[in-house]
């Protein structure tokens, strides 16, 4: 049986994915129709939506072209399978990272993508269950009194390691806020507890409290995508603009995509009224896509269609009403890897 056959068969046996695009597109299509009305006459509104400024001048139009390589559900599906082990949250390994890298040899997916991919899996793991782990909690205690330490009940119940290590504190009767004031000053920690903690975060990479670089990168990728819309000439707002704004609007940031385009954009022949850049694979992945479709409708309601800029590329399965996907086309990364 060729590979693609095989991917294609386990695809269908484990139900990976979402129903089929196409079937969603037909599902939608009043509702992207809808969209595109609204982006295309988002200026000529009496009422103004939220961050577009009053008498706005010389609305130019632009006209882009953007080279997509979604990646197939097929082989999307046969890759989840190789970057999943139970027991594993952690940063992989060079050898684990070198056996998933000769794992996906030929096919059309690269080793960020894959590794991208299973951060998803991990997030949707983690959220589901949630509750299973909670059910789990005084047995996981036990054992932790009994001397297991926090990585063997991780790789014995696969849970998380730092959301095994908060359950242990809350059974020991620990409130949430001496939770979190501990896990941000570990000095307070037993001697146990802090080497637990050590060896929790360090092997958890989905419910670690640092998330610092991370960010960084994130809103390193936003700059690259605004810098380059601008400097073809178009006039946007960028988040941070938005979100000082409706701070002393609203008292809080109601609406704030990444980049809100003051003129008419079209890429692809699609009209963009606003991009939210994604530094991270879009799968299809149901916990990802829900978490992304709840975002962005917010803003289609708004400004009418949008697009998402993944940093990672996409599946060619993924859909989202009123949102064009979009991967890093003709961007220049190479910002992202300088230190």
């Amino acid at each position: 049986m060729s590979k693609n056959k095989s991917s294609r068969k386990f695809a269908q046996n484990k139900k990976y994915g979402g129903p089929p695009k196409k079937e969603l597109q037909k599902r939608d299509a009043e509702f992207t129709e809808s969209s595109i009305t609204k982006a295309n006459d988002r200026f000529q509104l009496k009422e103004l939506p939220i961050g577009i400024p009053k008498n706005l001048d010389n609305i130019s139009h632009h006209s882009f072209a953007w080279e997509n390589s979604p990646v197939s559900i097929e082989i999307e599906a046969q890759v989840a399978s190789l970057v999943m082990k139970k027991g594993e949250f952690g940063w992989l390994s060079e050898s684990r990272v070198n056996e998933i890298s000769q794992s996906i040899s030929g096919m059309d997916i690269s080793i960020d993508q894959s590794l991208s991919l299973r951060n998803a899996l991990l997030q949707q793991k983690t959220v589901y269950g949630h509750y299973k782990m909670q059910s789990r909690s005084k047995a996981m205690y036990k054992l932790y009194k009994e001397g297991m330490t926090i990585i063997e009940l991780s790789k014995r119940f696969d849970f998380p390691p730092m959301n095994i290590f908060r359950e242990i504190l809350k059974e020991k009767g620990w409130s949430k806020n001496k939770i979190k004031e501990s896990l941000r000053n570990p000095d307070r920690f037993s001697q146990r507890e802090r080497n637990e903690f050590t060896e929790a975060e360090a092997a958890d990479r989905v419910s670690n409290v640092d998330q610092s670089e991370t960010q960084i990168r994130a809103d390193k990728f936003e700059d690259i995508i605004s810098d380059w819309f601008e400097s073809r000439g178009v006039n946007l707002r960028r988040q941070e603009e938005m979100v000082a704004e409706q701070m002393v609007e609203h008292g809080r940031p109601v609406n704030t995509p990444d980049v809100l385009f003051l003129d008419h954009v079209m890429i692809n022949n699609q009209p963009i009224a606003w991009i939210d850049a994604k530094h991270f694979y879009g799968a299809d992945v149901n916990f990802q896509r829900k978490k992304m479709k709840k975002q962005t409708l917010r803003y289609v309601e708004t400004w009418g269609q949008g697009a998402i800029i993944f940093r990672h590329g996409f599946s060619e399965n993924l859909h989202l009403p009123g949102v064009v996907l979009l991967d890093q086309g003709p961007l220049n990364l190479d910002s992202l890897h300088q230190n």
